[in-house]
């Protein structure tokens, strides 16, 4: 079963103002988590803002995310599932 892409908006309140260290533990905590769920979700990339983050996953479905949010303790306030993606190179397709 192929992956879905998905959106994940986390209120964490002054997120922004973590360290580098902090960020670290957290991304090693998420790593915990994503190797005790296996091959169903794989973690993209973070945008970090003021109190929130969007995070994209691959994953087989928003289950498993909530799973994800549960087991590390990170929220999952929104998840959004990506339909389609463009770049500034669509024009040209």
């Amino acid at each position: 079963m192929a992956l879905r892409r998905f959106i994940i908006e986390r209120d964490i309140p002054k997120v922004g103002t973590l360290q580098k260290e902090e960020l670290k533990g957290a991304a090693a905590k998420s790593n915990e988590t994503l190797r005790q769920l296996g091959s169903d979700i794989q973690w993209v990339e973070s945008f970090v803002a003021a109190d929130k983050t969007f995070c994209v996953y691959l994953a087989k479905d928003e289950d498993v995310i909530r799973k994800h949010a549960e087991i590390s303790g990170f929220p999952a306030t929104k998840i959004t599932e990506v339909q389609k993606m463009i770049d500034p190179t669509t024009e040209r397709g």
